[in-house]
């Protein structure tokens, strides 16, 4: 089955894969150029890899959570190529893409944490479990998404670029996944892994926001000068 993933919730990613495995793949951590970056990504991805956009089966992209503005730049651009190519689009948390990553060196029943900066000091983050059969190691969510300051978290094993921010705050942060961000190729993994358990892929692509716009309308209009 040949996806192209889209995430921005972090950085800006894309990723073309078949089956879970990854044939070409963009990032991006210029987080001023999210919108910019991700259509001519897209098509220098299908280039390489010498594929038709009549040649894929679904797009996925990650939901969050993630500010408002990076967001939406990955959001809008799978529902855009989702309607110009006819293709159905598949929506998937963001945090879901590192937690799967972080399954397959964890051992089966192991509860952790993935976590990603949602500045003001404070973390998104998810508590999942690792779960193994015979199609190898996956994540399943317990708690989460949510944000909260770093010392709100459950002292669980954390991974992932925002555990790695908070190192005195979190006892316990996996230092090799400190540099993890959601990406669109482990979010094509981790739909993968949902696929081969025949479990459907949610078709709900709204954006796990978390929190309100630092953007506010004016309660009260102003006087226009004279």
């Amino acid at each position: 089955m040949l996806v192209l993933s889209l995430d921005s919730s972090s950085i800006a990613s894309a990723a073309l894969t078949r089956n879970g495995e990854v044939l070409a793949e963009f990032a991006t951590r210029d987080t001023r150029s999210h919108a910019e970056a991700l259509a001519p990504a897209v098509y220098n991805l299908l280039g390489r890899a010498d594929v038709e956009p009549a040649q894929l089966k679904a797009i996925l992209v990650g939901t969050g959570p993630g500010p408002f503005t990076g967001l939406r730049a990955g959001l809008v651009s799978a529902r855009t190529f989702g309607f110009a190519w006819q293709l159905p689009v598949y929506g998937m948390c963001s945090l879901d893409a590192l937690a799967h990553r972080a399954a397959q060196g964890a051992v089966g029943g192991t509860e952790f944490l993935v976590a990603t900066d949602a500045r003001r000091k404070e973390l998104y983050w998810g508590r999942y479990i690792t779960h193994e059969d015979g199609h190898g190691r996956f994540a399943q969510p317990l708690d989460g998404p949510q944000v909260t300051a770093p010392d709100q978290l459950p002292e669980l094993p954390a991974y992932g670029y925002g555990a790695g921010l908070y190192t005195e705050q979190l006892p316990h942060v996996v230092t090799e996944s400190a540099e993890w961000q959601p990406a669109a190729a482990d979010l094509s993994r981790a739909a993968w892994a949902l696929r081969e358990r025949g479990i459907e892929l949610s078709a709900d692509t709204a954006p796990l926001y978390l929190r309100e716009s630092d953007a506010k309308v004016p309660v009260q209009r102003k006087k226009a000068l004279r």
